[in-house]
């Protein structure tokens, strides 16, 4: 029998150039690059890279659309609109189930429409995953300090943590920004780095870096496990930890701190889990469990609940949605045209497998075997066209950046005509 050569490569998306978190946010979050922007916008500092108009919202400018419908059950959004679902699925004519979708238009918050394609398809979430990780970071906050969210942003802000191996290894660079110098390097984490809570947050985010994903969770877990001891938790007793502790137990309480608050939320395990690290140094103390889902569906019932301002609390589901808030360079569905003047909170998560005995054409997101790219989108324009949209592709042998980004703008045009 032939021997068969699996060649299989991953590719977790955001590549350098999306980054997030309002300009303006230096000063309440001390995320470096943000006064880089900052300075950018000023007209201080020359860049190449124009920003577009719906990247200068305010940190104070975000708010949650969907508060004055805090109370309603997330099934009362999802009631499929007949009208706008027959649009919907005028795009996908003559398709296969390789697209799936779910999209809710928010723009009259008291009459909003809802339109599906496989929405319970299952797919890899690739980076889209580390939303998950983003919410088990704020649950834990909320644990620590129940009764003041000023408390929990200050430790994001002040409490700094080094790498070590569970940031490596990842081929996507992280920016640093120097201010006293004025410089910026972008490189791959190293295990001698640290930066605060808030920093590695925003490298998860921002640049989609899996080793600040890794770091993030490894940081919710700590929490889980030391509580209201952990702000003075020291490296030397966090390595201690987890080389005391056996790694089924370190294992089955990572995967409870980052999935059971989405079971909290109605998100079945089949709609969305997260079952390893993003990282393989992290697996020198955690392994991986039960495996990783995302569905339309799933991730759909997140953004609604985020809008609500029902993830975790209201403070933590608006501080989620300003990290999520693109301020840079979009790419993906977000490069959309149409989508220019609008503010967009985004995250793409990718996944792709090759097997070049097959003889194809086969490459960086042109997978054969698997080519999951995933969009998971908040648009709010101007004019107050607001919208969700969680888009989920398995397109073989094709980089799906162009369909996603023609798909964002046909289901802008089908928005706005109402």
């Amino acid at each position: 029998m032939k021997k068969i050569v699996l060649i299989v490569v991953f590719g977790m998306f955001c590549i350098g150039f999306s980054e997030y978190y309002p300009i303006d946010g230096y000063e309440r979050t001390g995320i470096k690059r943000l006064k880089r922007l900052e300075l950018i916008k000023n007209g201080e500092i020359k860049d190449a890279n124009t920003l577009p108009a719906g990247a200068m919202k305010s940190w104070e400018d975000i708010q949650l659309n969907l508060l004055s419908r805090q109370s309603d059950s997330v099934g009362s959004f999802l009631v499929v609109d007949e009208s706008f679902q027959k649009d919907i699925n005028a795009l996908f004519r003559g398709l296969d189930r390789s697209y799936s979708l779910t999209i809710l238009d928010i723009s009259d918050v008291d009459s909003v429409r809802y339109a599906e394609r496989n929405p319970t398809l299952g797919y890899q979430p690739g980076s889209v995953g580390k939303l998950a990780v983003l919410t088990a970071l704020f649950e834990q906050l909320s644990k620590i300090y129940p009764d003041s969210f000023e408390k929990r942003t200050e430790l994001l802000k002040q409490k700094t943590v080094k790498a070590g191996v569970w940031g490596l290894t990842d081929e996507h660079t992280i920016p640093i920004y120097n201010i006293e110098k004025n410089t910026l390097v972008k490189r791959q984490v190293v295990a001698s780095d640290v930066f605060s809570l808030y920093e590695w947050a925003d490298h998860m985010l921002s640049v989609s870096n899996n080793g600040a994903a890794s770091i993030v969770w490894r940081e919710a877990l700590l929490m889980a496990a030391f509580g209201e001891k952990y702000p003075e938790l020291t490296e030397e007793e966090a390595m201690a930890y987890f080389k005391e502790t056996p790694k089924k137990e370190l294992t089955d309480l990572a995967n409870d701190v980052v999935n059971l608050p989405l079971r909290s939320l109605g998100i079945t395990t089949d709609e969305w889990r997260l079952g390893s690290f993003f990282t393989r140094g992290a697996n020198t103390y955690v392994g991986d469990k039960g495996g990783s889902i995302g569905t339309p569906i799933g991730l759909m019932k997140f953004l609604v609940q985020l809008e609500q301002g029902n993830v975790i609390d209201a403070a933590s589901s608006l501080e989620m949605k300003r990290l999520m808030y693109m301020t840079d360079r979009r790419i993906r569905y977000a490069q959309s045209p149409a989508l220019k003047e609008a503010a967009v909170y985004f995250k793409s998560g990718s996944l792709y497998k090759c097997d070049r005995s097959k003889g194809e054409e086969c490459g960086k997101y042109m997978g054969n075997v698997q080519n999951f790219m995933n969009s998971v989108i908040i648009v709010e324009h101007p004019d107050n066209c607001r919208y969700m949209v969680v888009l989920m592709t398995n397109v073989l042998r094709k980089n799906s950046a162009s369909d996603h980004m023609y798909l964002a703008s046909a289901i802008d045009k089908i928005v706005r005509k109402g």
